[in-house]
């Protein structure tokens, strides 16, 4: 259930929005070690964001994972969602944060019930 929300000020007529959900949602379930159809991304793009004082393009990412996260395990999940926003949106990895939150089973709600 690794769930990866990304907003970034990058127009959404400069990314090719399936592509980098796919190449996301690959990334992140590559280096969380889930299976991919567990897996759900989602990509807002138009955000008005300003980082560092500039407007250049910059992203902020939440991943929420029951498990499989945390410590060295989250600089390779970083790296893998940075590498893919630098392909396909253009966000150089300086200008991202990624915040990660290990949920418990009962915090995440599925199939009208929890995990």
């Amino acid at each position: 259930m690794p769930t990866l929300n990304i907003i970034t000020n990058v127009p959404g007529n400069a990314v090719d929005n399936s592509d980098t959900l796919k190449a996301l949602s690959k990334a992140v379930a590559d280096s969380v070690g889930k299976p991919e159809q567990w897996v759900m991304v989602s990509l807002t793009t138009d955000k008005p964001m300003c980082y560092g004082g500039s407007e250049a393009p910059c992203a902020y990412g939440e991943l929420l994972s029951i498990g499989a996260i945390g410590g060295e395990k989250n600089k390779a999940i970083s790296g893998a969602v940075a590498a893919v926003l630098k392909a396909r949106a253009g966000v150089d990895p300086s200008r991202f944060y990624l915040r990660f939150t290990d949920s418990a089973r009962s915090d995440f709600g599925w199939n009208g019930s929890t995990f």
